[in-house]
């Protein structure tokens, strides 16, 4: 048992890239609005390590509007064939523009000019319409494309992670980290 949550979290997560998964970087992330109604969705780990956990969104996305009214979050690795998952739990933080710009500028040129193009989690008449902003994008943007001033990333700075892999007959393992101060306090729980 290791007292370092970050190490096991990279044993793991390792482990899982290895294990043949499409998206092993695949996370569910869960927000809360400013009245604590929550959501989750399926985002993409972009970038982790002892400052937090990292992931790019729209910041008008619902995402990003329950993040800037609350800004805590839960994150969800789940790998059903290796039987383990990793919960995550903290404060969320805006990236600095610097950061969303070098990640936005890795990105392939569609992805970057979808950035543009979708007004992420607003209504739209039809697919169509989406087809014909990226169109406009396009003709805007025929060189580079620069990241919009609403899109870049959050990291999730983690207070508590929970470590659950399955055992026979239901015994399951669960291990549990919380920060106090600068220590990882280790707990071992019932399934």
């Amino acid at each position: 048992m290791s007292t370092d949550p970050f190490e096991l979290f990279g044993a793991w997560f390792e482990h899982a890239r290895n294990a043949g998964f499409i998206e092993p970087n695949a996370m569910a992330l869960a927000t809360a609005d400013g009245s604590g109604r929550p959501s989750v969705r399926t985002v993409l780990l972009r970038g982790w390590g002892r400052n937090g956990f990292t992931f790019y969104t729209n910041y008008e996305s619902r995402k990003g509007t329950d993040i800037d009214a609350n800004p805590r979050a839960a994150l969800l690795f789940y790998w059903d064939r290796l039987s383990r998952q990793i919960r995550i739990e903290g404060n969320v933080v805006k990236m600095t523009a610097e950061e969303s710009d070098a990640y936005f500028q890795s990105r392939p040129r569609g992805h970057r000019l979808g950035a543009w193009a979708s007004s992420q989690s607003r209504t739209i008449e039809k697919h169509d319409d989406l087809e014909a902003k990226l169109r406009e994008v396009e003709a805007r943007f025929p060189g580079d494309v620069q990241r919009p001033p609403y899109w870049g990333g959050f990291r999730v700075e983690p207070e508590r992670f929970e470590f659950w892999e399955s055992r026979p007959n239901r015994l399951h393992d669960r291990l549990v980290y919380r920060r106090d101060g600068d220590l990882w306090i280790t707990e071992r729980l019932a399934p």
